[in-house]
């Protein structure tokens, strides 16, 4: 493996969806049937564009792995990504399949409802992951070492052959669900050595088949009682938590007025790796993370 080119090229890979934000915004609020005036922006978006984009604003040089069509939707979509400062040279770009898109419908009291349509990424499998195999990025028996941001959106199966993998024995793995509904795709990946998981309260919950009242409690139990290596949990805005090796470290983000929703939770395990590639501890990742996703959900952070 081109060792040098690799360093130069990048430094994380961004594995899971890369799609088309649709979302209409509205600063009222909503119920089932409401028609309001408001907002619709189309931007880039998926999971793992959400926390590429982040990650490339707070300095890192993140490269993508996943699945784009080769269509209109598609060459826009890899050249808002090239402008953003995110490498796409390794994207899977398939003849045969559309580029997903997803659809989202944002009141004052938050998420009204959602529609992804995200099938080609699930369609590609693990053909998103030739270049770690093919000594692009890896082989079996020099495998990647760097970070690598992993989304939810993957198939189990693929997440449970990546669970297993060589190809990531010896990445430090970034793993946050692409939402509550698909939590329970990261069981096989929830013992992995090298993985910390980035989830909210509701997938905690659903991770260790529970319910917990606060961040701490959950990020404990997922480590000492589930055999997670390492968890962060987040709250909305109450206390998040990290756990490791026995220990739980608690902050509680700074307060802010809510304007968007979607995206929050990737901007916070973004602003949290960087602080952490940067060698803040443990207690200074934590808070530039919160600070960060606060930012974002009062709307100060573009998109």
């Amino acid at each position: 493996m081109d060792k040098m080119h690799h360093d130069k090229s990048h430094d994380i890979l961004c594995i899971g969806s890369v799609l088309w934000d649709v979302i209409g915004r509205t600063d009222r609020s909503m119920r089932v049937g409401s028609d309001v005036p408001g907002r619709i922006v189309r931007v880039p978006g998926g999971v793992a564009m959400n926390i590429a984009m982040a990650l490339a604003r707070f300095g890192m040089v993140p490269d993508l792995l996943t699945a784009i069509g080769r269509d209109p939707a598609g060459a826009e979509l890899i050249e808002a990504a090239k402008v953003r400062g995110i490498g796409t040279d390794h994207v899977y770009l398939s003849e045969d399949l559309p580029t997903d898109s997803y659809m989202a419908v944002e009141g004052a009291n938050g998420l009204i409802a959602a529609i992804a349509d995200a099938h080609s990424l699930e369609r590609a499998g693990d053909k998103i992951l030739r270049p770690l195999a093919d000594g692009r990025l890896g082989t079996v028996n020099a495998p990647y070492e760097g970070p690598v941001a992993l989304d939810g959106n993957l198939t189990t199966q693929l997440l449970r052959e990546i669970a297993q993998s060589p190809l990531f024995a010896r990445a430090d793995l970034r793993v946050a669900p692409a939402s509550p509904g698909k939590a329970e795709r990261l069981l096989p990946l929830l013992d992995h050595p090298r993985a910390t998981l980035y989830v909210n309260l509701e997938e905690a919950g659903l991770l260790a088949q529970t319910q917990f009242e606060t961040s701490a409690e959950a990020a404990k139990v997922l480590v000492e009682d589930r055999g997670a290596h390492r968890v962060l949990v987040t709250n909305g805005g109450k206390g998040a938590s990290i756990a490791c090796d026995g220990e739980v470290l608690t902050h509680t983000p700074p307060e802010v007025l809510v304007a968007r929703v979607t995206g929050a939770g990737d901007t916070f395990m973004a602003a949290h790796i960087a602080a952490e590639m940067r060698g803040a501890d443990a207690a200074d990742a934590l808070t530039a993370a919160l600070e960060a996703a606060a930012h974002y959900v009062s709307g100060d952070t573009p998109l």
